[in-house]
């Protein structure tokens, strides 16, 4: 009782499929595990230091965000996918936005990548329902705990723009220094159901870091995508 398991996890082959998809020996596993870290970290800080600053200088611009990073590996390729709300502000050259070649030089200099070839792919989320996606929904939260909007603002906002993605349920938990205050707490809320135990409902889990003013917030959302076979 009171045991938890990654909603993601536990739904592997029923309604959710792995981020990386490639088969090793046991004995080269966890480097190929290391590698997979290193990959999804080299690309989310190269576009942190070339699109964030963009986009926090423009505020007009709304409904950016980087969602799931997939990983296909083959014996001479690996396969990047990049799922992205604006994906035309890394193919143009707008501001400091580079291209996806110095992307791809930017991986391959970080990760030991001799004999294979390395392809990115970016995938546009659709508009409509980019919200549908707990790491996009993630970082406008922390964009907004860290130009200092009271967490019941956000928390809220984030519930308005999952609900009109049309989810079926949506919970949004924030762990920290609330406002500043000596005590770190949780705070949570929930619109619309959130079956946790049902294998069948698809369910889209985000945890997420944000270092503000006032320390690090830990972001934590659940949405209710749809119930298979019943929708």
């Amino acid at each position: 009782m009171g045991q938890k398991i990654h909603p993601l996890g536990f739904r592997l082959g029923a309604t959710q499929s792995h981020y990386s998809i490639w088969f090793a020996q046991p004995r080269i596993y966890s480097e190929n595990v290391k590698e997979d870290k290193m990959i999804r970290y080299c690309i989310i800080d190269y576009i942190e230091n070339t699109i964030h600053p963009f986009f926090e200088f423009n505020p007009d611009i709304s409904g950016y965000g980087m969602g799931r990073i997939k990983i296909k590996k083959r014996i001479d390729r690996i396969q990047v996918i990049i799922y992205m709300g604006l994906p035309d502000l890394l193919k143009e050259e707008v501001k400091k936005a580079l291209r996806i070649k110095q992307l791809k030089t930017h991986v391959q200099k970080k990760v030991n990548c001799v004999n294979r070839e390395i392809n990115l792919e970016i995938t546009k989320l659709p508009r409509p329902n980019l919200y549908r996606d707990a790491q996009i929904l993630a970082e406008f939260l922390g964009k907004l705990l860290r130009n200092r909007i009271s967490f019941r603002k956000a928390m809220q906002k984030g519930v308005e723009l999952a609900e009109q993605a049309d989810t079926k349920g949506v919970q949004i938990q924030i762990a920290g220094r609330m406002n500043g205050k000596e005590m770190a707490r949780v705070e949570w809320t929930r619109e619309g159901r959130v079956p946790l135990q049902t294998i069948r409902a698809k369910i889209d889990y985000c945890s997420f870091p944000v270092v503000t003013f006032w320390g690090v917030f830990g972001i934590k959302i659940w949405i209710f995508q749809k119930l298979l076979n019943n929708d």
